[in-house]
């Protein structure tokens, strides 16, 4: 029965509270919570807890933040609770083999994307950059690679032509919170038959960094959509351009690709409007439709144009 499955859960960011969630509401026993420790945040760097640490403190669960599970004082304190099983939501930690060892029905992980494409640390914004027209959820049994583990449920979705990084990352974490408790009874019965991942599909996820969120104005409109979508909300796409003489961050949050051609050095602002502000690329034009000017928030791109002179500006240039 449900309610005689001890269970730890570990998930650092906002992405693993939903799966927590639905947990806490069923008759499993959540016994505790691992987290990564508190980071520094915002303008004063104070310690901040994880999402996945506040939920836990609401419901009362004890929460546990190592800076790794490798010493063995920190795997006795896991086994001390006793887990029948571990569920995994981006963690942020590798769990080492001693550790997988531990509960009777071993660790499984909640991963964005269908394994074993886009395996890694941010699979979802990679899947819009490559311009999948899809992804979704799979729960792996995890094992001592990197979401290399046998895959036991998966769910799929389709990617919109306007899916951003935010917009994906809500729908995902929903139905990895469902799939989870889709594939939870027959798990724990023994009836689910796992399945081996093909290595030699395999694409990797790497973390994303502020620096390749620069727009590369030689690329096409599409891929420079791509980025912008993806990197929403972080770490948003941005580019320079010239203000009062002097070089301007602008953050690119929306954007589309128009049915037109130009022969204009790609990153020239070719007309600003009513409809928003129409950039040259390596192929195509971009239209931006939201951006934000450093310090200021968010804004139609028109609101912006209207501010400034920007016609004839190349974007991009230091």
């Amino acid at each position: 029965m449900p309610e005689s499955i001890r269970i730890v859960y570990a998930g650092t960011p906002d992405f693993a509270v939903a799966p927590l969630e639905v947990l806490f509401a069923s008759d499993y026993d959540v016994v505790a919570v691992y987290t990564q420790p508190d980071r520094p945040a915002g303008r004063g760097r104070e310690p901040r807890p994880s999402p996945v640490k506040q939920k836990a403190l609401e419901h009362h669960v004890p929460v546990f933040q190592p800076e790794s599970l490798k010493s063995k004082a920190d795997q006795n304190v896991l086994r001390d609770l006793k887990p029948d099983l571990m569920v995994v939501t981006a963690y942020g930690l590798l769990l080492p083999q001693a550790v997988l060892d531990i509960p009777r029905l071993g660790c499984i992980n909640i991963h964005a994307s269908l394994l074993p494409r886009w395996r890694g640390a941010a699979p979802l914004q990679r899947a819009i950059l490559a311009g999948d027209d899809k992804t979704g959820i799979t729960i792996m049994q995890m094992d001592k690679g990197l979401d290399t583990g046998d895959m036991l449920a998966m769910q799929e979705c389709s990617i919109n032509d306007d899916e951003t990084g935010s917009s994906l990352h809500d729908r995902l974490m929903v139905m990895g919170a469902d799939t989870l408790m889709t594939m939870l009874p027959d798990f724990i019965q023994g009836k689910t038959r796992a399945q081996q991942q093909d290595d030699a599909l395999a694409t990797y996820a790497s973390k994303l960094s502020k620096r390749e969120a620069t727009i590369d104005w030689s690329l096409s409109a599409l891929q420079i959509d791509r980025c912008v979508r993806a990197y929403n909300a972080w770490p948003v796409a941005f580019t320079s351009l010239q203000k009062k003489n002097k070089p301007d961050v602008l953050r690119v949050w929306q954007s589309e690709v128009l049915d037109a051609t130009s022969n204009a050095a790609a990153g020239t602002v070719l007309s600003c409007g009513r409809d928003g502000i129409d950039v040259a690329t390596g192929d195509g034009v971009l239209r931006l439709l939201q951006v934000q000017p450093s310090g200021k928030k968010v804004m139609a791109a028109a609101d912006f144009a209207n501010a400034h002179h920007l016609d004839g500006q190349v974007l991009g240039r230091e």
